[in-house]
């Protein structure tokens, strides 16, 4: 069997939502990143399941890759890294407050909160932005589908306009590549 017509629909498909994204939404995502980090603040990310991954990239992406070229250090804190942390919330408190409870009493003025969700309507995200809201902490929603109830409570919506969680999470680390390739290019770090 030959598989290149399945093959073109999706690339055709990825490109035709790429088209789709709000670039403002992205500009002011890479803004409020930006001010956290002149801030010093730190930046919780986290996600379940792909977005968890996505998260996990995010961080990894700022803490060593665009850091490793500054003077000043990101401070990404991707909370579903923590495995056990996160199974102790879930047996004990509830798997919908495991980035909630990792929250409270930490939250800093200067922080930002990055919720991904592919349906946008993630429980455990929907908390974690929530409690970051009524603290006064500046939040992102990345999300897809239509966004859900994470695109209307944040401060900055940065979504996916499809109903497709596959291509949704494609086009979220294409977010975590292209943030970075742009701090790159304006703070002239070289090579990238």
């Amino acid at each position: 069997m030959d598989y290149k017509n399945y093959i073109k629909d999706y690339i055709d498909k990825v490109i035709q939502v790429l088209n789709l994204i709000d670039k403002d939404a992205v500009n002011d995502v890479l803004k409020e990143i930006i001010n956290a980090y002149e801030r010093e603040g730190i930046i919780y990310i986290f996600g379940n399941g792909g977005s968890a991954a996505t998260a996990s990239h995010f961080a990894n992406d700022f803490n060593k890759g665009i850091s490793e070229y500054t003077d000043k250090k990101f401070k990404f804190l991707c909370l579903n890294d923590n495995i056990p942390t996160l199974t102790a919330i879930a047996n004990d408190i509830g798997y919908e407050e495991i980035y909630s409870f990792q929250l409270r009493g930490r939250l800093e003025k200067d922080d930002l909160v990055i919720g991904i969700s592919g349906s946008g309507n993630s429980k455990n995200v929907i908390n974690a932005l929530q409690y970051a809201n009524e603290n006064g902490i500046r939040t992102i929603g990345i999300t897809g589908y239509d966004g859900g109830r994470v695109s209307r409570m944040v401060d900055v919506s940065l979504n996916v306009p499809i109903n497709n969680m596959q291509i949704t999470e494609d086009i979220h680390m294409i977010f975590d590549h292209l943030i970075m390739t742009v701090l790159y290019q304006v703070w002239g770090i070289v090579g990238h």
